[in-house]
């Protein structure tokens, strides 16, 4: 496990970019290898607060991909259990996740994986605890009659099965949470712990995020940034041809 730890929050977030702007070029993905994962139900595709809307608001439409390579679920199906499992056999035919990206919940959870959900649970429909829904909120001025009760997410076990997992935890809102997910044993309260037992997991955070770990736990990761650093720099360019590590990922 890497712990990455950047002053603030716009420095996580840039040193996260670069490491998956890197990741990709060494990767080369094509036709069939790009999803998203996570999506509540009931609203329309073009509902400005979808999750559909929200990706291409917010990424699709800046990038260079096409959108039949999105794999976005599907909230409105008639049948949303045969959307999920139709889900987990794309990912399955594309030959698997190599890199998911993620964050979490002041409660530790990651993608819709409340607290309680099983640690080797896969794509599925998820009843969402109240935190989740007043989080949301804002994004229905307030109304909680409008904000999704329920979601369609990866499970855990999903999520597991990717060959590299990273997780974006930034704010002092969040920081009970990384101590959980680090510095504890594994929980299915706080599904974001499984990750400990992951071989390939990259925590990037701010300073705000480490306020409840302890002070020999945060020099000893920050020790390790020279290392770390090496990760994104230098940055790699499509224009050149990138060949893959030659030794296993190792800590």
């Amino acid at each position: 496990m890497k712990l990455i730890i950047l002053d603030h929050y716009l420095e996580a977030s840039e040193w996260a970019a670069k490491y998956i702007r890197n990741r990709i070029i060494q990767f080369n993905p094509g036709p069939d290898k790009y999803f998203t994962l996570g999506l509540p139900t009931g609203l329309p595709r073009d509902h400005p607060e979808s999750y559909h809307s929200f990706m291409w608001n917010n990424f699709f439409k800046h990038i260079d991909i096409d959108p039949g390579n999105t794999h976005i679920l599907d909230g409105n199906a008639a049948d949303l259990q045969a959307e999920c499992d139709a889900f987990e056999e794309k990912i399955k035919d594309a030959g698997g996740i190599e890199l998911f990206v993620g964050g979490i919940g002041p409660d530790g959870h990651i993608a819709f994986n409340e607290p309680g959900s099983s640690l080797v649970s896969r794509t599925r429909v998820k009843t969402l605890a109240m935190d989740t829904i007043l989080a949301n909120a804002r994004f229905f001025h307030g109304d909680l009659s409008k904000v999704p009760t329920m979601a369609l997410t990866v499970g855990v076990g999903t999520v597991m099965e990717a060959r590299e997992v990273m997780i974006l935890i930034t704010g002092a809102h969040k920081a009970f949470a990384l101590y959980k997910a680090i510095e504890e044993g594994v929980s299915h309260m706080w599904t974001v712990s499984a990750f400990q037992q992951h071989p390939r997991t990259i925590f990037v955070c701010d300073e705000d995020a480490t306020l409840e770990l302890k002070v020999k736990t945060v020099k000893y990761f920050k020790g390790l940034m020279l290392v770390h650093s090496k990760l994104v720099d230098p940055l790699y360019s499509m224009k050149e041809k990138i060949e893959p590590p030659k030794k296993p990922y190792s800590d």
